[in-house]
């Protein structure tokens, strides 16, 4: 009997030590997996569950979303981070009401043309919501494959080619299957095969792992510094659209000059929210996150005058 393949051991493990998480049950429409691997980006999973839940239950498709403000995603992204994911959903909703009647495409090429969508963020949709046999390559895959097959210890900075390649390789032919291994695989990156303690002793591949069977050196290149927060402009914005997100209507200029004593700095956080299509710039120095019925009031009056 030949010994079992890698992705084979990787099933068998996922299949009993899966989290058990929502967008993961069967029959989950490809708008609500699509909605999760938007969230999880750079977002712990705790963080994304409740939001997830509540995102879905106030629209459960595309159609209810494009058929809303842009503000009124920004409001419920509330304090997930990277607010400009909200914005990229909205406008992938809208695009797949205006393509695809609504609905999620089941093919590469559709997804990768959809606002905000990207390489690995199609690849999971495909993968996870119909079951199709694509490589979904993010950093915990990438660190598993680099550490059981290449033997290195992790696979640098960014997602190349040949990662994609290395992975398909590990894939098993029937769709179903290949789909089932890339959660595998991810799950595995995520619990067992972590970045700064990895737990090699309750990894299912570690006896045919070529990082272990080498001796687990560590990395030799420079290591990635966990992102500072306090005191950074992304601080600085999120209290800023805090208070936008809780107002009903637009916020004068006096109001958010309260949220942060630099005003170099506030400036320039509120600038670029402006500039990002995340807050509205008002007359009489007042702002609201974008489609509030001030600002519609305000493009009828412009084009009036025009």
């Amino acid at each position: 009997m030949s010994e079992p393949t890698l992705a084979t051991v990787a099933i068998r493990w996922y299949d009993e030590n899966a989290r058990d998480l929502p967008w993961r049950e069967p029959g989950v429409a490809a708008w609500a997996v699509l909605v999760s691997e938007v969230m999880l980006q750079q977002t712990p999973v705790v963080r994304v569950l409740p939001a997830w839940r509540a995102w879905l239950a106030r629209w459960p498709g595309p159609a209810e979303l494009a058929a809303d403000p842009p503000g009124e995603a920004i409001r419920m992204w509330g304090r997930l981070g990277y607010p400009r994911r909200a914005l990229r959903l909205r406008d992938c909703a809208v695009a797949l009401v205006e393509r695809h009647g609504g609905e999620v495409p089941a093919e590469l090429t559709a997804l990768l043309a959809l606002p905000g969508v990207g390489d690995y963020t199609a690849r999971a949709v495909l993968a996870f919501a119909y079951g199709q046999r694509h490589p979904v390559v993010d950093t915990n895959v990438r660190r598993l494959v680099a550490r059981a097959v290449a033997g290195a210890a992790d696979a640098g900075a960014a997602t190349r080619p040949s990662d994609l390649v290395a992975t398909a390789e590990l894939l098993p032919v029937e769709p179903a299957r290949a789909a089932r291994a890339s959660a595998a695989f991810m799950e595995l990156g995520a619990l067992v095969c972590t970045a700064r303690a990895p737990r090699c002793v309750d990894c299912p591949l570690a006896d045919r792992c070529a990082w272990r069977a080498s001796g687990a050196l560590p990395p030799t290149g420079p290591t990635r510094r966990p992102q500072r927060y306090a005191g950074t402009d992304r601080q600085v914005r999120g209290l800023l659209l805090a208070v936008l997100r809780d107002a009903t209507a637009p916020v004068p200029l006096a109001r958010l000059d309260l949220v942060w004593p630099d005003d170099t700095q506030r400036t320039r956080a509120l600038s670029t929210l402006v500039e990002d299509g995340l807050v509205t710039a008002l007359p009489h120095a007042t702002y609201a996150l974008p489609g509030h019925p001030a600002v519609e009031r305000v493009r009828d009056l412009s084009e009036q005058n025009t």
